[in-house]
C-alpha cells in the first residue's frame, strides 16, 4: 500500500515493527517537481510508543491486518487488565506492556474501547478520547488565581500526574485527554465548588412575568 493511500487507523509494519496510524499530515510540493510528503504519527502495536515518521507519497508499506473488537474494562487479573467484548463477552487479557501509557487512564468499567486482535491474540487496545479521573492531590488554589495563567500539577485517581488549571480542587473530577495527557475540562462541565452555575435573581420576562437568567457564581 502506497504512502498516500494509508488512512487514519491503518496498521502497517515499518523498522520490524507494527504500528496504527493516528494522525496524518500532508505536506504540498516545495518548488518545481518537489514530491507531496506525509508525516505519520504511528504508535506501537503492542506498547503504545508513538513515532513520528516521514514518507513520500510512492512509499510502499505493508498493511497489517487487525481486528478492532468494542470492549469495556472489566477487571484485573494480577497485574494484567481483562476486558469483555460487548458483544459476546468474550475476554481479552493484556498486561501493562501491551498497554503502555493507556494503564494511566483506564478505570472500573470504563466503556468504549477498543481490543485490536491479531491473529486471534489481543495486541493493544485504543481507549476514548477522553476519560474521567478524579483529582486526588493538588495544591490549593492561590488568591486572584486565574484558570488559565496558572496551571498547577494534579495527581489523578489512577497515580497519573497532569497540568490542571488553578481552579481545580481536590476531590473534583475531570476530563483528560488520553492522546495527549492533557486537562479537557471540568466533569459534568459545571460541575466543581466555586465554578457552579446557578440561578440569578428573577427578572422580568418578555410577557413581564418573573423569570431567571444564568450567572456565574
Amino acid at each position: 500500500m502506497k504512502a498516500s493511500e494509508i488512512k487514519k487507523g491503518n496498521v502497517v509494519e515499518y523498522n520490524n515493527g507494527v504500528y496504527q496510524v493516528r494522525d496524518i499530515e500532508r505536506s504540498s510540493p516545495q518548488g518545481r517537481g518537489g514530491n507531496v510528503r506525509y508525516r505519520f504519527i504511528m504508535y506501537s502495536v503492542p506498547g503504545g510508543t508513538k513515532l513520528d515518521a516521514s514518507f513520500d507519497a510512492e512509499d510502499n508499506l505493508v498493511e497489517v491486518e487487525l481486528l478492532r473488537r468494542q470492549a469495556s474494562f472489566s477487571y484485573k487479573d494480577g497485574d494484567a487488565f481483562v476486558f469483555l467484548d460487548d458483544e459476546d463477552y468474550t475476554p481479552y487479557t493484556l498486561d501493562p506492556d501491551a498497554l503502555g501509557d493507556a494503564v494511566g487512564y483506564i478505570t472500573e468499567g470504563l466503556t468504549g474501547c477498543y481490543v485490536q486482535v491479531i491473529d486471534e491474540q489481543p495486541v493493544a487496545v485504543q481507549l476514548p478520547q477522553h476519560v474521567v479521573l478524579e483529582v486526588v492531590e493538588t495544591p490549593p488554589e492561590l488568591k486572584g488565581g486565574t484558570a488559565t495563567k496558572r496551571p498547577k500539577p494534579a495527581k489523578l485517581s489512577t497515580g497519573i500526574e497532569i497540568m490542571v488549571p488553578e481552579y481545580i480542587a481536590n476531590g473534583e473530577k475531570i476530563l483528560v485527554n488520553t492522546t495527549t495527557g492533557e486537562f479537557g475540562g471540568q466533569w459534568p462541565e459545571f460541575g466543581g465548588g466555586s465554578r457552579l452555575r446557578g440561578p440569578s435573581r428573577p427578572r422580568a420576562g418578555a410577557a413581564g412575568k418573573a423569570g431567571f437568567g444564568i450567572r456565574d457564581w
